[in-house]
């Protein structure tokens, strides 16, 4: 009996010994990088797992068992479990596979290497995680890894070709499509094309890419072949539509109401596009920005925030009508004068910013504004990628060194939680609240939001709600190939604020630099215009840009009705091309009489027009109202004034407009020539450099 019990004990004990337990780890490959649906298997069993995108694998298993990690392209090892929970696995590449591999309808055939067994490939299978190029490469091809990694450096999807020990992990291979080079700033659109619409895909290893395609390819090379092959580079950047502005009877609508706009991001835009060869979206071209691009020799103001001037001309490229300019001349301050500042940087380092042209010219920018601080002002700092934090707390401005270490720090990567970083940021610009102060958020980005509230309609909301806190906004603008337009200038125009395009760092220099005031110092807010034209004089009359602007006449009077502001040093322009009583015009088609309106014509006036403004303090709730009158007189054409009719009548030309009467390229540059005064920095030089070079490329 004594026997019995012993071996009973004995097998009891046996049995506690082999019990099951959970084995967890991470696949990796030599360079630490995760192995996203790598083969775990119980070997001499049929069961198994796979790795997540992570790397990350679970398994359940014995004591003495062994573990086989297998992936296509590496060689395949054995791990004998022992009494630790966790077993981590680094897989070497099977170099012999990594010459040149082809994908034929995303499967994978590896040259020269025998294809796998039918069990292997089942195996092998693992879940398409997105439906793209990048993603159909990860996992069926040996020695390619779309990155993606978790946590605070998140990555967005980005190809590594592994077999070079040189390659950084950073580093983007080249795109060949249809037998096209990709330029870098585009990799992220060749990355998201449709696989249903690619034939076939050569992906080849730095040393014969470099042999191959030559020093561009030395980070390898990704051949794609579409079905169609004519492939061509869609950019995915958005734009607000826009419909042009035409001529208006005075008879039937005497009233011209909008809202100022001192946006400059259009002509840099575009700007950017005619140096880079590329073609001109028609609703990227908004003629009032670029008129507004220009400084125009407008008097300081006496008594209110802007001064007005007011003039009439006949129109350069039309005899049959006049032009009128309505400009107005915010007053400036020296750096002195400003009140203290807080400021709150709203950083996009999402994946889409990892482009030279995007973060790297950001963080240089941003150092720009940083050494025009002052002690009394405060900077914080809020990043925002797959989620928001605050990089930064309040700083004195003195402290330049402290606040530029934090700016070069940052790094790329992640999702773009565009809403979680501006309610972040304005919390943070509440807590800090200056009285009497500049209160601003400095958002920098692409525009790409894609987590959270993201779309147009979301980001409006939350930006009218965050208004409402006396916080200003300034929207800057970086890169190329996913810049979101429509979004950023919605963001500024609902947000107090103003937005601005910067392609390099001289453009940086303008806009942090000499307009520095400007951009972050608001005199006037919810600044309108309304013009009354007198029908006794003006046939018809249309508003030369601001579609995008327009508001109903009611809304002039109406405080609750946002608009646009004014900042320190700023002018604004605004033209109307107008029809005289009496003359013919091709672009007013007949309408009947009114039959119950009375006509009713003012005597004895030369008024042309009768132009009002109403404003509010940056602080302010109620509006103040000035009138001025334009009498019917042609003034002189002064060079300012010829200078805004070239960018005016140049805008026409990109936006293929109809009213531009048969006007040249080179009437555009004859008309700017005489233009040429005041251009110390030489940017009205430049213009006519890019008209000339767009004209050129016609």
């Amino acid at each position: 009996m004594k026997n019995q019990i012993t071996l009973l004990l004995v097998a009891l004990v046996s049995s506690w010994g082999v019990q099951s337990k959970t084995i967890t780890g991470v696949v990796t490959d030599s360079q630490k990088l995760p192995l996203p649906g790598a083969i775990v298997t119980l070997e001499g069993t049929s069961i198994g797992t796979q790795t997540d995108f992570d790397g990350n694998y679970s398994i359940e298993a014995q004591q003495g068992q062994t573990l086989v990690f297998s992936y296509i392209g590496f060689v395949t090892k054995k791990v004998k479990i022992d009494i630790s929970n966790q077993i981590h696995v680094s897989l070497e590449e099977d170099v012999s596979r990594l010459e040149e591999v082809i994908v034929v309808g995303y499967g994978s055939q590896t040259v020269p290497y025998r294809p796998p067994s039918p069990a292997q490939i089942v195996r092998q299978k693992r879940k398409d995680y997105h439906s793209s190029i990048s993603q159909a490469l990860q996992g069926k091809t040996a020695g390619v890894h779309v990155t993606k990694s978790s946590g605070k450096s998140k990555k967005e999807p980005k190809i590594v070709i592994r077999g070079v020990s040189s390659l950084g992990k950073t580093k983007n291979p080249l795109y060949i499509v249809d037998g096209v080079p990709i330029r870098e700033e585009n990799n992220a659109v060749v990355s998201q094309m449709n696989p249903a619409d690619i034939d076939k895909v050569n992906v080849y290893n730095g040393a014969k890419a470099r042999k191959l395609f030559g020093s561009s390819a030395k980070n390898g090379c990704v051949v794609i072949t579409t079905k169609k092959g004519n492939y061509q580079i869609e950019n995915d950047e958005k734009y607000a539509q826009i419909h042009e502005n035409r001529f208006e009877r005075v008879s039937l609508s005497p009233l011209s109401t909008f809202s100022i706009d001192v946006d400059k991001a259009s002509y840099s835009n575009v700007r950017r596009m005619i140096n880079n060869g590329q073609q001109i979206p028609v609703d990227a071209v908004k003629v009032e920005e670029m008129v507004n691009y220009f400084n125009y020799s407008y008097p300081q103001p006496k008594e209110h925030p802007f001064s007005i001037t007011t003039e009439v001309v006949g129109t350069p490229w039309n005899p049959d009508t006049k032009l009128v300019r309505i400009g107005l001349q915010g007053k400036s301050y020296t750096d002195e004068e400003l009140p203290p500042s807080n400021l709150t940087f709203l950083i996009d380092v999402s994946g889409s910013m990892s482009s030279q042209n995007k973060l790297p010219l950001l963080k240089s920018a941003f150092k720009l504004l940083v050494n025009q601080l002052r002690e009394k002002d405060k900077v914080s700092i809020v990043v925002y990628a797959g989620a928001a934090g605050e990089v930064l707390p309040p700083t004195r401005g003195s402290q330049k060194e402290k606040i530029g270490n934090a700016i070069e720090n940052l790094e790329a990567g992640g999702s773009t939680a565009g809403g979680a970083g501006i309610k972040l940021a304005y919390k943070l610009a509440q807590k800090n609240f200056i009285k009497n102060g500049n209160n601003r958020v400095i958002l920098a980005t692409d525009g790409d939001f894609n987590v959270g509230p993201s779309s147009d309609k979301d980001m409006v909301k939350l930006i009218e709600e965050k208004r409402k806190t006396g916080v200003f906004l300034s929207v800057l603008g970086f890169g190329m190939g996913n810049y979101k337009d429509s979004k950023m200038e919605k963001l500024a125009d609902k947000g107090n604020g103003n937005h601005a395009y910067i392609d390099t760092m001289q453009e940086a220099q303008k806009v942090f630099g000499k307009e520095f005031g400007g951009t972050v110092y608001t005199i006037a807010k919810d600044v309108k215009i309304q013009v009354e034209f007198n029908p006794a004089l003006v046939k018809a009359y249309r508003l030369i840009g601001y579609e995008n602007r327009l508001l109903a006449d009611e809304d002039f009077i109406d405080d609750t009705k946002d608009a646009g502001e004014l900042g320190s040093g700023h002018t604004v322009t605004a033209l109307y091309e107008v029809i005289p009583r009496g003359s013919k015009s091709n672009y007013l088609k007949p309408v009947h009489d009114l039959k119950y309106t009375q006509k009713s014509e003012v005597t004895a006036s030369n008024e042309l027009l009768t132009v009002k403004f109403r404003y509010k303090k940056p602080d302010g709730d109620v509006s103040t109202e000035i009138t001025q009158v334009l009498e019917n007189k042609n003034s002189e054409v002064s060079p300012d004034f010829n200078f805004a009719a070239s960018v005016a009548l140049f805008g026409l030309h990109l936006r293929k407009s109809q009213f531009t009467n048969g006007a040249s390229l080179e009437d555009v540059v004859s008309l700017a020539r005489k233009g040429m005064v005041n251009d110390s920095e030489g940017y009205r030089a430049e213009f006519i450099r890019l008209v000339k070079s767009y004209s050129d490329s016609m």
